[in-house]
């Protein structure tokens, strides 16, 4: 029986995993930190395939790798955390390497599917899911097949406008979902606001994050509840959006602000129904967090290779 290697590409971490063809329990899995700011991501990464290469064939390579990438040329256009990885031919790389196939797809979007073939999503064909951590990303399923546009850089939905005017997202532009409504967005308005004088447990100065927000939210903080109240109204302004446009029957919700659950989720379920165009968009939608935690982009990539492998026969 032949085996995926399935490789997740991280900030922090690298990792690689070997999956059976018909199972989602890894037969194992090696990891190593990035250190994407240095030289020799690619000969770590290398490291890694040639300590977890099994004695069974291996059929395919599949990689879930951050930012813009090309899925159908395997080339990553840019990363935020390897600036050395642009316009950078990864699959071509691997796949002539290690003489089999090679898939890249961009991390969310292929959470996204993970979550669809084996985790909150299944049994459904229309499918939001949004991560909601240090950025905020996402991808959709339609009609059963991944949507990933003309050169599959579809579906970035932290990056769409707002607030216009309002603070500076990671990619340069004001006002994106992601400047507001992420984690280090939540923790940076509390700190502004409590800088100004505003009554909290939380001090000026503190090295805040999200879930420190949240810890002090469940104490009953007012401001650190008002803080998650606007995220989450803007998180659900938007999701109403996608709901006219992609008109789906779950919404997914992953990430490390997600695991605050009704802190966040109460806000984006009363900001969607106030912004949507008609309640029959609501009816029998399911509102779910994500099931495959880490594991989301391991497994996504093995979903990649999974229909990419049917297709090729």
């Amino acid at each position: 029986m032949s085996v995926i290697i399935a490789i997740d590409i991280g900030g922090t971490q690298l990792r690689v995993a070997v999956y059976p063809r018909t199972g989602t329990t890894p037969i194992t899995i090696q990891r190593t930190a990035t250190r994407g700011l240095e030289d020799g991501v690619i000969e770590r990464l290398t490291s890694l395939i040639d300590a977890a290469w099994p004695k069974e064939p291996v059929a395919a390579i599949s990689v879930a790798a951050p930012g813009p990438v090309n899925p159908y040329t395997g080339v990553i256009i840019s990363t935020p955390n390897i600036p050395a990885w642009t316009h950078y031919p990864l699959a071509e790389l691997l796949s002539k390497q290690y003489e089999v196939p090679a898939f890249l797809g961009n991390d969310a979007n292929l959470a996204t599917l993970g979550e669809w073939k084996f985790g909150a999503g299944q049994g459904h064909r229309d499918v939001l899911y949004l991560t909601i951590s240090t950025g905020i990303g996402g991808g959709v399923i339609s009609g059963d097949m991944l949507i990933e546009g003309s050169r599959g850089m579809a579906t970035e939905l932290g990056h769409v406008t707002v607030l216009p005017g309002g603070p500076v997202c990671s990619c340069g532009v004001p006002g994106h979902l992601e400047a507001v409504a992420s984690g280090p967005a939540i923790a940076r308005y509390v700190r502004e606001q409590v800088a100004t004088g505003r009554s909290s447990i939380l001090r000026p100065g503190m090295e805040l994050s999200a879930r420190d927000v949240a810890e002090a939210a469940n104490q009953g903080d007012e401001l650190a509840k008002e803080a998650f109240v606007r995220a989450g109204g803007f998180i659900g302004q938007a999701v109403a959006e996608f709901l006219h446009i992609f008109n789906p029957s779950i919404v997914i919700f992953g990430g490390g602000v997600s695991l605050s659950g009704r802190l966040i989720l109460d806000p984006i379920e009363e900001s969607m129904k106030r912004n949507i165009m008609d309640r029959s968009y609501l009816e029998g939608l399911q509102i779910a967090t994500a099931l495959l935690g880490d594991d989301a982009g391991l497994l996504g990539a093995l979903a990649q290779a999974h229909i990419r492998l049917s297709k090729a026969g």
